[in-house]
């Protein structure tokens, strides 16, 4: 038999002529594709090395996941026009295509919500060294899930199914499944509303009611901050966002005020020495300065000063230090000008009558 007559043999509705044609158009494109894609990966990489930002070497990874399977579908698919084919055939490959490259692109966005996670991550740990990132984390998972789940979808969607009862069903169960949850899911929204609202970070001093200490690390559903006594104090991030913060990591000055008595006997001309002897004090301290110091009132015992003053640093025990210095110093001042601190007396008086 000659090798046209064989060309001309027919099998099942086509020539060996139209199968051969077929082949040829399978073999070429999957070459052509692969030649695209290499040379497409070869040019982006010729750009990268113009560029400073690791953008293109994200995008030279997401076009590298595209395998070699989803380029053999679609040839595949291509030299089926050139020979007569069952329809559920063409329709298997096309689902096979539709499967592969929603999967591919899924990849795809996953790499990119990773780039993503992680330039925000490292920005935010620039901007401020102990930054927690947990709910970066979690924003990331969750939206990866989303993406997956969208792409199930949307698969079963173009394979013809019904998807409207499954999205319903999902809805009520979600609604459930929140009733259920609601304090969990309050504690994961609170943690979302410290991320972005930032009224504290990982490493402040804070004061919530009675309690105080620095904030060792924010969780998801809870905030875990040191005591000053040395326990681990646990606040449920919503309980945290209810209630009134003082964060003393943000204060740039401390404003100190105090008082103390001198006795009533106390001569005035050295009563009115003291608010220059509190200013030489303060005026010697590094950190310290003075606001006012007044003699305020007459009080039950003794005569009451009040002195105010700031301390350039927000570290308690620097302020401490200077507060400890400043009495001493006082103590020290009164002694040499014979000015006596008040203690709590009770005087009698007492009337005899002739």
């Amino acid at each position: 038999m000659a090798f046209e007559d064989l060309l001309m043999q027919s099998f099942a509705g086509n020539l060996v002529r139209d199968y051969a044609t077929a082949l040829v158009v399978l073999v070429l494109s999957v070459i052509a594709l692969k030649i695209f894609k290499t040379v497409a990966i070869r040019e982006l990489r010729k750009l990268i090395e113009k560029t400073e930002t690791d953008f293109d070497d994200m995008l030279v990874s997401m076009i590298s996941r595209i395998g070699l399977p989803f380029y053999l579908l679609v040839s595949l698919y291509i030299s089926l026009n050139f020979i007569r084919s069952p329809p559920v055939i063409q329709s298997m490959i096309l689902s096979g295509i539709t499967i592969l490259g929603t999967y591919y692109a899924a990849i795809i966005l996953q790499s990119a919500i990773d780039y993503a996670a992680a330039k925000i991550t490292h920005k935010r740990r620039h901007e401020e060294e102990n930054a927690d990132t947990a709910v970066i984390d979690l924003i990331s998972r969750i939206s990866k899930v989303l993406l997956w789940v969208i792409a199930f979808f949307f698969v079963l969607t173009n394979l013809g199914f019904n998807i409207t009862p499954a999205i319903a069903g999902l809805g009520i169960g979600g609604i459930a499944v929140a009733f259920a949850l609601q304090n969990v899911l309050g504690d994961v929204f609170a943690s979302f509303s410290i991320y972005f609202d930032r009224p504290f970070s990982k490493g402040d001093f804070i004061t919530i009611g009675d309690d105080m200490g620095v904030v060792k690390q924010i969780g998801i559903k809870s905030t875990r901050i040191q005591t000053l006594e040395g326990q681990e104090l646990i606040v449920s991030n919503r309980e945290l966002m209810e209630t009134r913060i003082n964060n003393y990591k943000k204060m740039e000055r401390r404003r100190v005020q105090f008082s103390f008595g001198v006795r009533y006997e106390t001569p005035t001309q050295k009563l009115k020495k003291i608010p220059a002897i509190i200013g030489d004090i303060t005026g010697k301290i590094k950190l310290a300065t003075l606001d006012r110091a007044h003699f305020r009132k007459f009080g039950d015992y003794s005569l009451v000063f009040e002195v105010v003053y700031f301390i350039d640093s927000r570290d308690y025990n620097a302020y401490m230090d200077i507060q400890q210095e400043i009495n001493f110093a006082i103590k020290e001042r009164f002694e040499e000008e014979g000015i006596e601190l008040a203690y709590p007396t009770q005087t009698v008086y007492v009337n005899k009558e002739k």
